[in-house]
């Protein structure tokens, strides 16, 4: 069976953290190597002096990447053909609601998330429209899924073959943004559009993004693209039992080198990593 094709993409937003170097480990221990994608499509958060050190941090960790990174800020174009061809089969509208509107909206009480294309008058989006305010594009999530019927992803963590086959359920998410109104795409739709482009077979990645995965099956429904599988592992945690995030100030790689850590000291920290694939997944 040929080693599947994995990747590991971080956001150059911040440091890595013990988090990020499991993610990479596993990528690479189930993969031959493994594709390293700079997330940098947030021009307004990500620097280029995190990417230099995502460099020197898996370097350090021994966790070798195959051929030339690659930069999601160079494939704009595609996630732009990617929403278009969306546009083109009203699959998605344009919502002009304000934070403070969508934080109202979002907040009332309702059984499930709403379309936020009805939550102002048509005259009034036209109005800021017309008064050149950029809107968000959320997928009519109803209706793509009337389109492509029922779903299933591959999950190749499943404890028995029959619960591999995970059904796709979208209730908890509604029409989902497929593109900022500040960048021109998110995260959804760029990562399914770089998953084909690069030839991923298997996606591994935390299990704080499982939920991520109905949303990105239907997107590849739609836009006709390869369905790789899935393995969502389990996350890293401090001593109190709280995941590791850059935005809580977890402590980073470069500061476990400076404090005299090596290599081997850091993965001895970390969760052990799966010896094998179960079921024996065909990639």
């Amino acid at each position: 069976m040929p080693a599947p094709v994995t990747r590991f993409a971080p956001s150059p937003t911040g440091l890595l953290h013990l988090g990020h170097a499991y993610s990479a480990l596993v990528a690479s221990r189930f993969g031959d190597g493994y594709i390293l994608r700079i997330d940098d499509i947030d021009h307004t958060r990500c620097r280029p002096e995190f990417t230099e050190q995502i460099y020197r941090d898996l370097e350090f960790l021994g966790l070798p990447w195959r051929g030339e990174p690659v930069f999601q800020s160079h494939r704009l174009a595609a996630y732009a053909d990617a929403l278009a061809s969306l546009r083109a089969r009203d699959l998605v509208y344009p919502c002009y609601l304000t934070r403070a509107e969508l934080a109202e909206v979002l907040s009332a009480p309702q059984e499930a998330p709403v379309a936020t294309d009805r939550a102002i008058p048509a005259a009034e989006a036209e109005r800021r429209s017309e008064a050149g305010k950029s809107p968000a594009w959320r997928l009519r999530t109803d209706r793509a899924l009337d389109l492509v019927g029922d779903l299933t992803w591959t999950d190749i963590a499943a404890k028995a073959e029959a619960g591999r086959h995970r059904p796709v359920n979208m209730s908890a998410h509604g029409d989902v943004v497929l593109a900022r109104r500040d960048i021109g795409t998110s995260y959804h739709l760029s990562v399914v559009v770089d998953d084909s482009l690069d030839g991923v077979t298997l996606v591994t990645r935390g299990a704080d993004l499982e939920n991520c995965t109905h949303v990105h099956r239907l997107l590849q429904a739609l836009l006709d693209l390869p369905s790789p599988a899935y393995f969502h592992h389990d996350l890293v945690r401090d001593a109190a039992g709280s995941r590791l995030a850059k935005r809580h100030d977890s402590e980073s790689i470069q500061q476990l080198r400076k404090a005299g850590q090596s290599a081997n000291d850091i993965a001895a920290s970390l969760p052990p990593v799966p010896e094998s694939l179960r079921f024996g997944v065909d990639f």
